[in-house]
């Protein structure tokens, strides 16, 4: 009789087990992102621009990250894509460029009331407050030749382009969910130095799922970050590399470096990466390179799938059609005549 009892427990753990161990398997497959702007990408239904947006999915969640260069090419797409910016959990604007932040026009009809995270900065663009203690006083010169009369609020506030907008300003990186980490560093290469950066690192069952908008700080110090956030391996990297201005001997240190010292077991590059970084990446993580052109939906999992835009066949690298309409979204955009 014990010797049945103590049978049918273990049987009862073992079954326990395997439904834990679906569970799992469940929660890892359940997550997507959805590419909703960008310059390249299989696509009959989306106008490719110079930018990047995309609709992250997990755990219930739905985030969107970036809103895009302009507003109504954000909303076209939004709408091929069936995609309902009133279902949103909370928007993140990864940094002040307007090639990121443009769409926020529409975003903020279709829902004003949206929470959305985005960098604090010093008189930046997303709003900000700032002791009025920050600049010096002279108290000899006559009162109509000082600040507010020599008698200045104890805070100073300043606008933004989105008055209405429910900005939350991050300070540092802070986890705004369970499991889900926004990583806040300071941009340290291109022409804007001073730039500050929000990365998305998600704590997945497989591990962390990293979204990044320009990678300004740069890519390896985003992941850096997020490892030491987490304490997990990087599982998977998607978006703007800022590898654009790089040679070719960077790029293909930091593809290395990425693949070997930090170990990325998946790469989706878009936006900024520039199509050197495209090739050299692609042959550093050959089949772990994951395409994901605009429309382009990535299935998160245990491996990493796509799911290209219905009707359109399934791609693992750029082709002539993408490297066209790269180049044309990057003369209207970046290497614009000024």
């Amino acid at each position: 009789m014990a010797r049945q009892i103590v049978s049918k427990m273990a049987a009862i753990i073992a079954f326990a087990a395997a439904i834990g161990a679906s569970a799992a398997r469940a929660q890892s497959t359940t997550g997507q992102i959805t590419l909703l702007y960008d310059a390249f990408g299989k696509t009959s239904t989306m106008t490719k621009d110079w930018g990047f947006a995309a609709l992250v999915e997990y755990s219930g969640k739905r985030i969107l990250f970036d809103t895009g260069n302009n507003a109504e090419i954000f909303a076209h797409n939004v709408e091929a894509k069936s995609v309902d910016l009133r279902q949103l959990d909370f928007a993140i604007v990864s940094h002040r460029h307007g090639d990121h932040t443009s769409g926020l026009n529409h975003l903020l009809k279709v829902n004003p009331a949206v929470k959305i995270y985005a960098p604090q900065e010093n008189f930046g663009v997303f709003g900000a407050t700032l002791p009025s203690a920050f600049y010096k006083r002279n108290e000899s010169l006559p009162v109509d030749v000082r600040y507010f009369d020599g008698k200045p609020p104890d805070t100073l506030r300043f606008g933004s382009p989105w008055p209405e907008a429910n900005f939350t300003w991050i300070t540092k990186t802070t986890e705004v969910a369970p499991g889900v980490h926004l990583i806040l560093l300071n941009g340290t290469w291109g022409a804007d130095l001073e730039v500050k950066e929000i990365s998305l690192a998600i704590d997945t069952p497989d591990g962390i799922v990293l979204i990044v908008g320009c990678s300004h700080p740069p890519i390896e110090k985003i992941v850096e970050a997020a490892k030491n956030t987490i304490n997990k391996p990087i599982h998977l990297v998607l978006g703007g590399t800022h590898l654009l201005p790089a040679k070719d001997d960077q790029i293909n240190s930091i593809a290395f470096s990425l693949r070997d010292s930090w170990g990325v077991r998946y790469l989706a590059p878009v936006h900024c990466t520039g199509e050197p970084a495209f090739a050299i990446l692609k042959e550093t993580f050959g089949d772990h390179y994951v395409y994901a052109g605009l429309g382009t939906t990535v299935l998160l999992g245990p491996k990493i799938t796509v799911k290209a835009e219905a009707g359109q066949p399934n791609k693992e690298a750029m082709d002539e059609e993408d490297l066209r309409s790269y180049r044309d979204a990057m003369l209207r955009g970046p290497l614009r005549r000024r």
